[in-house]
Order: C-alpha cells, then sequence, then structure tokens
C-alpha cells in the first residue's frame, strides 16, 4: 500500500474511533492531525475538510458492512442451501463474530450520523439513509426465498421484518454499551433468530 493510501487510511480509522466513542461534532480535525502525528496541510491533501471525511468515512464503512455479510451469508450458503437453514447458520455465524469482539462493537457508523444528522449535507443524509435501505433490500431478500418456501405461520410485512435487523442489532449495540456486556448485541441476534425459525419453520 502506498504511503499516502496509508496515511489516508489511518486518518480514517483514527476519526471513526473517535466518531463512535463522541460523536461527529464533538471529533475535531486538531485531534485527529495530531493522533495521526501529521501536519494540517497533510490531513486537508487527503480530505479538503470536515464534509470529505464524513463522506469517506460512510462510503468505506458501507462497503465493508457489504463484505462482511456477503462473506458470512454466502459461508451460510455453501452449508446449507435451503433458504430457511442457510439464512438461520448466517445468523448464527453473524451473532458469533459479534459475540468475539471482546470489548463489544464499537457501534454503527450509520446511526452515529443519523444522531448527528442535523450536522450534514443532503448528500450524507442520502447516505446513512441508503445504508438503511441496502440492509432492508438484503434481509428481504433472504425472506423472500423464504416465505416461498416456507409460509409464514402469522401475515408479515417482509420490509418490516428485514428492518427487524437494524432494530436488533442497534438496539443491542445500545443495550450493550448501557449494560457493558459486549453480549448483549449477540443474544439478541439469537433472539431474532429463534422468532424467525419460529415464524417459518413451524409453518411447514
Amino acid at each position: 500500500m502506498a504511503k499516502g493510501t496509508q496515511t489516508r487510511e489511518r486518518i480514517m480509522d483514527i476519526a471513526e474511533a473517535a466518531i463512535l466513542q463522541k460523536g461527529f461534532g464533538a471529533t475535531s480535525i486538531e485531534e485527529l492531525i495530531a493522533e495521526a502525528e501529521i501536519t494540517k496541510s497533510g490531513f486537508f491533501y487527503h480530505f479538503p475538510d470536515k464534509t470529505q471525511l464524513a463522506r469517506a468515512l460512510m462510503r468505506r464503512y458501507l462497503e465493508r458492512e457489504d463484505a462482511v455479510f456477503d462473506e458470512l451469508f454466502g459461508r451460510a450458503a455453501e452449508l446449507n442451501d435451503d433458504p430457511l437453514h442457510g439464512f438461520l447458520i448466517g445468523l448464527k455465524l453473524f451473532a458469533e463474530m459479534m459475540g468475539d469482539m471482546p470489548e463489544g462493537n464499537p457501534g454503527c457508523l450509520v446511526a452515529t450520523y443519523c444522531y448527528n444528522e442535523r450536522l450534514f449535507d443532503g448528500d450524507i443524509r442520502q447516505m446513512t439513509a441508503d445504508g438503511v435501505l441496502s440492509w432492508r433490500r438484503r434481509f428481504r431478500r433472504h425472506l423472500e426465498l423464504i416465505a416461498e418456501k416456507y409460509p409464514p405461520r402469522e401475515d408479515v410485512d417482509l420490509d418490516a421484518l428485514a428492518d427487524m435487523v437494524s432494530g436488533v442489532v442497534e438496539g443491542g449495540i445500545i443495550m450493550s454499551k448501557v449494560l457493558r456486556d459486549p453480549k448483549v448485541v449477540a443474544d439478541q441476534i439469537i433472539q431474532f433468530r429463534t422468532y424467525i425459525k419460529l415464524l417459518f419453520q413451524s409453518a411447514r
């Protein structure tokens, strides 16, 4: 990796950690420069302003998130090609990944941006919305395949059901921070997994 790219990534790593910990507004360019051990002109070479940094962080976060889900649920599909059982395996792998973080999940950048959305321009607000909708589309595709083979026991809105993944994860992250219990997120994903199993599997 080129030195310039390494510096850019380091700035973004430092910024993401700070933003997840205390929010975008409370994270200053000066502290990022100090921790990255670069000059102010070095920072502005990579990011002309804080808005450009916010956009780059969100873009990278969403790309990494997509890659993680592709890997987890792709591996699950290889282990079991039944749409329901493959999805249940994917959720189990997801829960294990979240539970393996020794200090808990640091948080979701999409949610953090939403909490501070008045600080951002329309482009960044749209990126956060696109991030949430991408989760909905991804999980709805899984649920549609499941519902075709296993009609649900109760009438269910698949968009709302897909959105539950975001709700479970974000709510779990908040609870884990309040309770100082890293396992909460993983436990919540497993409970969602149980609900999916009961909703579809028992109908057959």
